[in-house]
């Protein structure tokens, strides 16, 4: 006589979860265990860890034929986040634990071989997931458990042994084993602190962009001399930007849970992350990658925040290039073989780099040991399509001894001019679907201007130049709305168009 047993779990492509349903089929033949449904090979193991987790926890395992599908059949299952459904499923089917209490309950957890129930990544997507398509109640490993209880209207059971859930769902035990110590929960690093605008000394100019990239969300060039303060200033940037609201905080801590680098002890993440691989960095850790279906890369994680590249000209040409997708469409879209992931990738790019090799072609560039070919090629490593989507590009000078004495205003009071920056542009744009000057297409900006074709005479004369491009045109327009927002008037003026062109051209409005 075959029995059944059911119960549900999740799926991740992407951000996105499926449900699915577990189903474990026992029949009297020769003894045996098969699992189908498309699992990766991480999953395909789970038939060993499953097998070792029951025994270990005190339970017979049935002498049966036994086969688990994952429907939808179709649909590719990755990772060991399965095995404790799997395991639910089976031990439901051979009756060892109540049948029918497991049904509409979504389990999730990777089982050891001892059967303690070990965490898993994208957890706060999955029970996100499974609430949306009605199963409220779900299992998730202990040291999860926060997490999972930050999706409202989750009923969360945290497990630290599969005896200890099998034992809820009635199963008979001589004993339950003792609770696993687990040592103490490593701590993710975490990244080095924002800082205050007011360490940076001098740099006046640099700043002042600085504060009208944080205003209108645009992505910022900074060239200039080693210890001119390019890491310092782009370091600081999330410390100005305002916090994340609801529905941003819960959508960048999915893909930090997703991506591992989740604690879920402090809540949901409130403040703009904060990226910065390093030059060596391959497209995969950049932009996501991986075998089967792909995990975020730093462009994700720095979703709603910055992701900034120092000494950008070393970074690889595919890596740069790879970047042209998400600042277009603020999403990156990963083919594979096993499928397609979307994750979302709306950040602020910050790009840092020296004048030349040997960064010392300042000013008259006396001191600079480049040839003028050298030169050409150092810079010309940022390919033009890529700096026309960057709209603030500004040179910083060289820190001399009377900067030392200049210290700037702190990052709170430039944080509180941001803030009504944003809400002025956010209340212009309340109807729309976008809420900054860095996202407005140069069409419905120009009509706002009026008839007044005076204001564009300066972008005008640099569009017949070639200084600019049209998408270029665009984007000082942009600029100068940012800086009428953070000068509190209702449309730029010339002023405002000028200064947005010499921003956009690192100055050079000649």
């Amino acid at each position: 006589m075959s029995r059944l047993g059911t119960t549900r779990a999740v799926a991740l492509v992407g951000l996105t979860g499926h449900v699915v349903e577990v189903q474990a089929h026992l029949a009297a033949s020769v003894p045996g265990f098969t699992l189908v449904g498309l699992p990766d090979a991480a999953l395909s193991e789970s038939r060993d860890r499953v097998r070792a987790a029951v025994t270990s926890s005190g339970l017979d395992w049935p002498n049966k034929k036994i086969t688990v599908n994952l429907s939808p059949a179709s649909l590719p299952k990755t990772g060991s986040g399965f095995d404790l459904a799997i395991a639910v499923a089976m031990l439901a089917g051979a009756r060892l634990i109540d049948h029918v209490r497991p049904q509409h309950v979504v389990h999730l957890g990777e089982l050891g071989l001892d059967g303690r129930v070990h965490r898993v990544r994208g957890v706060l997507p999955a029970v996100a997931a499974a609430v949306a398509a009605g199963y409220r109640r779900v299992v998730v490993p202990a040291q999860d458990a926060d997490e999972a209880r930050l999706v409202p209207g989750a009923d969360v059971l945290g497990v630290r042994h599969l005896a200890e859930l099998a034992a809820h769902y009635g199963a008979e035990l001589d004993e339950l084993p003792e609770p696993p110590n687990d040592g103490p929960t490593a701590q993710r690093p975490r990244g080095p602190s924002a800082g205050d605008l007011a360490d940076v000394l001098g740099q006046t100019e640099a700043r002042a962009a600085l504060e009208v990239a944080a205003a209108g969300g645009h992505h910022l060039l900074m060239v200039g001399p080693p210890g001119a303060g390019k890491t310092m200033l782009a370091s600081r940037l999330p410390g100005i930007l305002p916090d994340l609201d609801e529905a941003a905080a819960v959508e960048v801590t999915a893909i930090h849970s997703v991506a591992g680098t989740f604690d879920a002890a402090d809540g949901l993440l409130r403040r703009p992350p904060f990226e910065d691989p390093h030059h060596t960095a391959t497209p995969a850790s950049v932009v996501g990658g991986g075998s089967g279906l792909p995990r975020p890369g730093a462009a994700s994680r720095a979703h709603r925040g910055v992701l900034f590249l120092d000494e950008v000209p070393h970074f690889g040409s595919r890596v740069l290039e790879t970047l042209r997708q998400p600042l277009e469409h603020g999403e990156i879209v990963i083919h594979r073989a096993a499928g397609t992931a979307r994750y979302p990738a709306r950040f602020q790019l910050v790009l840092a780099a020296n004048p030349c090799p040997c960064g010392k072609a300042v000013g008259k560039g006396l001191d600079c040991t480049c040839t003028p070919i050298e030169r050409r090629r150092y810079l010309a490593r940022l390919s033009g399509p890529l700096l026309d989507r960057v709209d603030v590009q500004v040179e910083l000078p060289r820190v001399s001894a009377v900067d030392r004495d200049e210290r700037g205003e702190p990052s709170a009071a430039v944080a509180a001019r941001v803030a009504a920056a944003r809400a002025a542009s956010a209340d212009r744009l309340r109807g729309t679907p976008w809420t900054l000057n860095g996202d407005v297409p140069g069409s419905w900006l120009r009509e706002r201007l009026g008839a007044d074709r005076g204001l564009l005479v300066d972008v005008d004369r640099a569009l017949e130049r070639g200084s600019i491009s049209l998408r270029g045109a665009d984007r000082v327009l942009r600029l100068a709305w940012t800086l009428a927002d953070l000068a509190g008037r209702d449309a730029p003026g010339r002023t405002d168009v000028g200064r947005a062109l010499a921003l956009r051209t690192r100055g050079h409005r000649g």
